[in-house]
């Protein structure tokens, strides 16, 4: 089978849109997590989330387009053209036919959902928008990238909450390995901040209730954590075969080594709390890796802010690498970013194969006091330089649907 290799990334984050500032920012500190201010949340109970700032699409998206794209849709659009782009690809450069798209979504277009309800309920069935559906199915992301590239592979999305985007990722590098496309844009995309997202998490009691200092409501591994900050954006990356990216002189980012899949057949929303689903998808990555758990220095974690999740991951990691914790370094990117939910796997991978190429992990802040029961080198608080040649990404969404990338240095 074809080696799958990474050439090209882009992204919406709260932490910036492209992933160079997105990766300095987070090497600076610097939180994205703020006061909504999006739309009033003066009866809302939780009052913070991780926002897009200063999205500007215009360099990929025209002012007519973008008025009937959710911006779910519009970020994916933005970070795909950016990963083109970084990848020193022209779409039209490229056979169609051996070229494809799978980007997933939590939940789409939530906000035109919201508001042609209430349209209807207001003002009835006339005033209902005729884009409300393609603006809000979830299949729509990848399909308004397939029809702007006019790439005709495999196209569809894939939705699994907030594993999403691995899982992606991993379809896309199935589809270049069994030989039905040389090169596939793959990730995940969210607009999150909205009213009825905000007011469902809400009601489960998921989300951090640190209103008055948003910058570190956010908290994995610490034991005074209360959940995650919500947050959104799109993570897209640039996948070809090794054969494809070398005959046209591409710079490799990363390899993608191996993926990992599980269900912890569990629970609704809870993880188990052995974390064995987590761990059956690590051992699988390194399986299909052909790699022991010493070769991996370093993990992105799923790394939420909740009370059960972080616990949970971080028993299946001591128990896959067991013997082997001294050389291995984990952080999560959430306490910065917020959980992006479908796209927070894309924008983890970016980041981790930025962690790669620098051979350097940022800091977990907002560890105050490490939870006990984590015995692992979480980076709390510092950035840490690292020598390292394999990295893993790890994304787990509610239903226990549990997906993990393993990535190699170029």
């Amino acid at each position: 089978m074809e080696e799958v290799v990474i050439t090209g990334m882009g992204c919406v984050s709260a932490l910036g849109n492209t992933p160079e500032l997105l990766w300095n920012n987070l090497l600076e500190g610097k939180s994205g997590l703020a006061t909504i201010d999006r739309f009033d949340v003066t009866n809302y109970p939780i009052k913070i989330a991780a926002a897009v700032k200063e999205f500007d699409g215009s360099e990929f998206i025209s002012p007519r387009d973008s008025s009937r794209l959710s911006r779910c849709i519009q970020y994916a659009v933005y970070a795909s053209f950016q990963a083109l782009k970084n990848a020193g690809i022209s779409p039209e450069n490229e056979d169609p036919t051996r070229s494809g798209v799978i980007i997933g979504s939590g939940i789409g277009g939530m906000q035109i959902y919201s508001d042609s309800v209430v349209s209807l309920s207001n003002r009835g069935p006339s005033r209902v928008s005729p884009f409300f559906i393609p603006m809000s199915i979830v299949n729509m992301p990848a399909g308004e990238v397939s029809n702007r590239t006019g790439w005709m592979g495999p196209c569809y999305a894939v939705v699994s909450a907030c594993a999403t985007s691995n899982h992606s990722i991993a379809a896309a590098y199935d589809q270049i390995r069994l030989g039905r496309a040389d090169i596939m844009l793959a990730g995940g995309t969210d607009e999150t901040v909205n009213n009825v997202a905000l007011a469902g998490f809400t009601s489960m009691k998921a989300l951090s209730k640190r209103n008055d200092d948003p910058t570190t409501a956010s908290r994995p591994f610490d034991k005074d954590r209360d959940g995650f900050v919500i947050g959104e954006g799109s993570g897209i990356l640039v996948l070809e075969s090794l054969s494809h990216a070398k005959k046209r002189g591409a710079n490799i980012l990363a390899r993608v080594a191996g993926i990992g899949m599980s269900a912890d057949a569990h629970h609704m929303s809870a993880p188990r709390e052995d974390g064995e689903g987590v761990r059956l998808a690590i051992e699988m990555a390194l399986r299909e890796a052909g790699i022991s758990p010493k070769d991996v220095g370093y993990v992105n974690t799923h790394g939420t802010s909740t009370p059960l999740g972080d616990v949970a991951e971080c028993s299946a990691l001591e128990k896959v690498f067991a013997g082997a914790t001294d050389s291995l370094k984990v952080n999560s990117s959430k306490c910065m970013i917020g959980h992006a939910l479908g796209a927070a796997g894309a924008l983890e991978a970016i980041i981790t194969v930025k962690s790669l190429q620098n051979q350097m992990i940022h800091a977990t802040t907002n560890v105050f006091n490490q939870d006990e029961r984590i015995h692992l080198d979480v980076c709390a608080n510092k950035n840490t330089s690292h020598s390292f040649n394999y990295a893993m990404s790890d994304s787990f969404g509610f239903g226990g649907q549990n997906s993990v990338l393993l990535l190699g240095r170029n």
